[in-house]
């Protein structure tokens, strides 16, 4: 064993490491890391959401069974690599997927299957809430579900003593702690920067708009308490440890952060929880955050106000479609390649086609193309087809097409954070790139760059994702220095300084991008015929 196995082992079975697991759509993941916030160990489970009733759902079954497998893989791969066993742990943190629906009665039943963030059978309690809130309600938010069940008449509603999401769910059940981290509480319900906790002049309409049907709960009796970043969420039961090791080596005891969503988990994961950072997660789907620096002057259909772990105000600007035509299209070029007889390496096919994307038009010589796989909240569709156009007279190249498939993969985002940067002047001084589409280097990235004008940087440790950030997150209510921000907690002690490999916009290519996305948005009606059309 080598001189920083034996540390690391050290550092085991003395019980100073830190365990952070994610519950992703497609896997739940665990990362185990030391006391230099490294990772050590991991482990994974995939799993798949179903269709039950017309609503996308995971069992109870599914959530304890796929944590258990989950963790006795880490176990497992501590094991092989260190020889030791998991017997104590610094701290843990759970996230998960945010928003989504679990109501709960005084029995600790769940009274409806898991509604995840997938459903859009709210439209009716978001478009209300919206308007009473004068706040941007998604479908997809907790407070949405909880009263479109309420205007639906559900039988449950009145049974209720608790609402929470999944994160919160297995906090709960392995420390008996009914709380939430406040960025995953951003997901939930408005949040008041200056409190850090539910906004209490919308707690208190909602109230009064559910009152006439005399349930006996407020929403703060039903809604879990709100901490942030840094403060102690409870201590691992003896019931818990059971539940999330079944080998029964797992002791009792063990410090828990507050369970976060994925978006935290995320800034946390790419050192953006300052204001004026921000990050973009490109792969299938493609969202964007930056920290603010104040309120915007209204809100916005296309924009999500949530919270970084701390309770600073985020915006988000979140997207369905981002690399799926891409990857179709580059799925063709494979073929054309097979018929040949040429065997083609997939990675070094995206690295050429990617490549040549750099050589095209800074407007990609006039063409068009829409990835819509699915609808578009932030355009407008509620269902997608992808589509290529272009004139007679557009320059159709290789380098072109590649091109214009790399922007519009960014097309939508691009039109959200226009709002930010162009009507409410936005200021970015950095933003991290992770995700699928930053795989090849400088193409994304720099297209990115382009897209939104700001600086792009591009981690090593992206890769790591949000196990990875919550684990960060439990070390630093465990390691912190008396009065260390997270920001600086992350600068320092997890990044030390490392701002990955950085990109500045050129000129040319922010003005090749806006020029696209005026084309791109007053083609927006071609798009809207191909979805009416091709039934």
């Amino acid at each position: 064993m080598g001189l920083n196995a034996g540390k690391i082992k050290n550092t085991i079975e003395s019980g100073k490491a830190v365990l952070g697991i994610e519950f992703g759509s497609t896997r739940i993941k665990a990362v185990l890391v030391d006391e230099t916030n490294a990772p050590i160990a991991s482990g994974a489970h995939d799993w798949e959401n179903q269709l039950v009733d017309g609503v996308w759902t995971y069992s109870l079954d599914a959530i304890w069974t796929g944590l258990q497998d989950c963790y006795s893989k880490l176990a497992e791969d501590v094991k092989t690599q260190y020889g030791a066993e998991l017997t104590n742990l610094a701290a843990i943190g759970f996230s998960a997927m945010m928003h989504g629906y679990m109501p709960f009665n005084k029995d600790g039943e769940l009274l409806v299957p898991f509604r995840t963030w997938r459903n859009t059978i709210t439209e009716q309690a978001s478009e209300a809430l919206t308007e009473v809130f004068n706040f941007h309600i998604p479908q997809r938010w907790t407070i949405a579900h909880l009263y479109q069940a309420i205007l639906n008449g559900e039988e449950h509603c009145k049974d209720i003593t608790f609402v929470s999401t999944l994160a919160e769910y297995i906090h709960w059940q392995l420390t008996g702690e009914k709380v939430a981290g406040v960025g995953e509480a951003s997901g939930m319900f408005p949040i008041d920067t200056a409190t850090k906790d539910y906004n209490a002049q919308m707690v208190e309409k909602f109230d009064e708009l559910v009152a006439p049907k005399g349930f006996g709960w407020k929403l703060r009796d039903v809604f879990p308490k709100v901490l942030v970043a840094g403060e102690s969420a409870g201590k691992l039961t003896e019931a818990g440890a059971k539940l999330l090791d079944v080998s029964g080596k797992l002791q009792a005891g063990i410090p828990l952060c507050p369970p976060e969503g994925d978006a935290g988990t995320g800034m946390a994961a790419t050192n953006s929880v300052a204001v004026r950072t921000g990050n973009v997660s490109a792969g299938t789907s493609v969202f964007g955050m930056i920290v603010l620096e104040k309120d915007l002057s209204k809100p916005y259909d296309a924009i999500d106000i949530v919270t970084t772990p701390s309770g600073d105000q985020v915006a988000m600007v979140h997207c369905n479609n981002c690399t799926s035509d891409l990857n179709a299209w580059v799925g063709i070029f494979k073929e054309f390649c097979e018929a040949f007889g040429v065997e083609a390496d997939m990675g070094k096919l995206f690295g050429v086609l990617y490549n040549k994307a750099l050589e095209g038009d800074a407007d990609c010589g006039g063409l068009l193309a829409y990835n819509y796989f699915s609808g578009e909240h932030i355009t407008g569709f509620n269902e997608g087809r992808p589509l290529f156009a272009r004139k007679p007279d557009s320059k159709f190249n290789l380098a072109n097409f590649m091109r214009v498939n790399l922007f519009t993969a960014l097309g939508a985002l691009k039109v959200g954070f226009d709002i930010l940067l162009k009507n409410e002047d936005v200021r970015i001084d950095k933003i991290y790139g992770h995700g699928g589409l930053f795989k090849t280097k400088g193409v994304g990235q720099g297209i990115l760059a382009a897209a939104l004008n700001s600086p792009v940087s591009v981690m090593e440790t992206a890769g790591e994702g949000g196990a990875w950030g919550i684990a960060l997150l439990a070390s630093y209510m465990v390691n912190k220095a008396a009065g260390e921000t997270l920001d600086k907690f992350l600068a320092d002690k997890v990044f030390g300084g490392s701002i990955g490999i950085e990109m500045l916009p050129k000129a040319s290519d922010v003005a090749g991008f806006d020029e696209f996305i005026e084309r791109y948005k007053a083609g927006l009606a071609i798009e809207r015929a191909a979805v009416e059309t091709l039934k």
